[in-house]
């Protein structure tokens, strides 16, 4: 049994800025987009896609340009996000197979948890990655999967089984496959296929997109997969409809919410940009980018379609939207659909080094906007955040006590989400694809010497390893992290290293392995 704590007076912590009672608890809306860097969106001035949509919630709210996500790989963002918890302190937390047992156990008090302890409905539509049932590859895809979302605070759930580019490629709709015909069960395999089945590999002639590395298994709608399958063939998925999917039922569990009393929290994990890019046909070859800008137009599109909902049930002046991204960019991530050849001059992760996979700030420096009409004051914000704070921030805006243990790495930054001249974060530690970690305190970025490739030699990302010296960089004099100044700052490596390792040191999990060289 989850620890249930009541919600101790809705709003009255806000800071002096704020009114100390509201009329009505504000809904939250967060807008998780997946593999979108900081430079992509037009709104942070590097991207040469335009996004209007997201430009109006910037100019409506907090721009934060020194915003990170936990972790610079879509799993163990999800998972700080979900729980408060650094994935680093915990095995098992890395990027997720497509068959995985669900990350997340049951007990564990999540910030769903948290909303609903405050009376909220909490809902999660799209992208999920954090596995499903109780054990790896023993899912009976054609019953329902339990445990998922609903086990974790969510009241109702509509998800990617797994990832668009891995097996199985249907929705799952509070645990139960979408559309499946019990006359045509799916089955899933991660050791071998099935026979009869045609592979990307074995059948290059029956492809439509083809894979640039890995990404050879099962063929769904012409493109292969990871992961093999065979079956449900009604529940199959069409790539060009997965936007529209994810935003009418996010839609849906909108209207829905406004015919009841409560306020909800709803987690809308877009698609959009992770491979296989397949935008639907409104935006094909509309941004001159290929797939990869034109699934920003339709990333920009759902959050037009979301907010234009939000005003047309009157829920506009009483919601909180956020939007930020899992991890940084990433620009040929499997798939040969001339993201490298047409990037031309626009810069996914803005002027930061590295991307997704990365140690660098292009890894987890990540796009983030909220917007609170009427109630937080439009600006920029240049101090440290971490989405790690979004649960105990919100927990301190809902009144809930949070039990003892959870959301450990969480803080309290209510002022800093609210407020564009409010001090943030001291610290925050990032984490990257080898479970190497650095930290900054977002002037000062200390990447200690640890094992592991320079470069990701698939997606030509940096990643940030050297086994044989520390890095050491000023953001504000050089923000692409080329000059490592640590040979003349001992002492200031010293201090970070020491702090390092007093968070590490601090929680009451650290997951064997190392994180830096000793």
């Amino acid at each position: 049994m989850k620890n249930l704590i009541l919600p101790i007076g809705l709003l009255s912590l806000y800071s002096s800025a704020f009114a100390q009672q509201m009329p009505e608890r504000p809904n939250v809306l967060l807008i998780y987009a997946d593999d979108i860097g900081y430079g992509d969106l037009s709104c942070n001035g590097t991207s040469a896609v335009r996004t209007p949509n997201v430009e109006k919630l910037a100019s409506e709210g907090i721009r934060f340009t020194n915003a990170h996500c936990a972790a610079a790989t879509s799993t163990p963002s999800r998972y700080a996000l979900l729980t408060g918890e650094y994935a680093w302190r915990r095995e098992g937390t890395g990027i997720a197979a497509g068959n995985a047992a669900m990350i997340i156990t049951p007990e564990r008090y999540t910030i769903a948890d948290m909303f609903k302890d405050a009376g909220y409905q909490t809902g999660v539509v799209g992208k999920w990655h954090l596995g499903l049932g109780n054990e790896t590859g023993k899912q009976d895809w054609n019953g329902v999967v339990k445990p998922n979302p609903a086990d974790l605070g969510f009241d109702y759930s509509y998800i990617m089984a797994a990832t668009a580019d891995r097996t199985p490629c249907i929705f799952m709709e509070n645990g139960r496959g979408v559309g499946l015909d019990p006359n045509d069960p799916v089955y899933v395999s991660y050791t071998e296929n099935f026979p009869g089945e045609p592979t990307g590999k074995d059948n290059p002639e029956l492809l439509r997109m083809f894979p640039s590395h890995g990404h050879d298994q099962s063929i769904v709608n012409g493109i292969s997969r990871i992961g093999y399958m065979k079956g449900g063939k009604s529940a199959l998925w069409r790539d060009e409809d997965i936007a529209d999917s994810i935003t009418a039922h996010a839609i849906r569990f909108i209207e829905k919410s406004q015919q009841s009393k409560e306020p909800f929290f709803l987690y809308l994990a877009t698609n959009d940009i992770h491979v296989p890019r397949v935008p639907h046909q409104r935006f094909a070859g509309k941004s001159g980018l290929g797939p990869r800008g034109d699934a920003l137009l339709s990333f920009d599109w759902t959050v037009g379609q979301v907010m234009e909902t939000l005003k047309k049930l009157n829920l506009d002046d009483n919601t909180i939207v956020i939007l930020s991204s899992d991890n940084g960019a990433v620009i040929d991530d499997g798939y040969q659909d001339r993201a490298v050849e047409l990037l031309g001059d626009h810069k996914a992760t803005g002027v930061y080094r590295g991307g997704k996979y990365s140690s660098y700030e292009g890894g987890t420096r990540v796009p983030c906007i909220i917007r609170w009409k009427g109630q937080i004051t439009p600006g920029v914000s240049d101090y440290l955040v971490s989405q790690v704070d979004w649960f105990a921030s919100f927990a301190s805006m809902c009144g809930v006590e949070l039990p003892v243990g959870s959301a450990p790495d969480s803080e309290n930054h209510l002022n800093s989400w609210f407020e564009s001249n409010a001090k943030g974060r001291i610290w925050t530690v990032e984490h990257n694809v080898q479970n190497n970690l650095s930290i900054t305190d977002g002037v000062w970025k200390y990447i200690p010497a640890a094992n592991g490739p320079a470069i990701n030699k698939q997606t030509n990302t940096e990643l940030g390893n050297n086994p044989t010296e520390d890095q050491l960089y000023n953001l504000l004099s050089d923000p692409g992290e080329r000059i490592n100044v640590a040979d003349g700052n001992q002492e200031l490596v010293q201090k970070m290293r020491s702090e390092l390792v007093r968070i590490i040191e601090s929680g009451q999990h650290i997951q064997s392995g190392y994180f830096i060289s000793k």
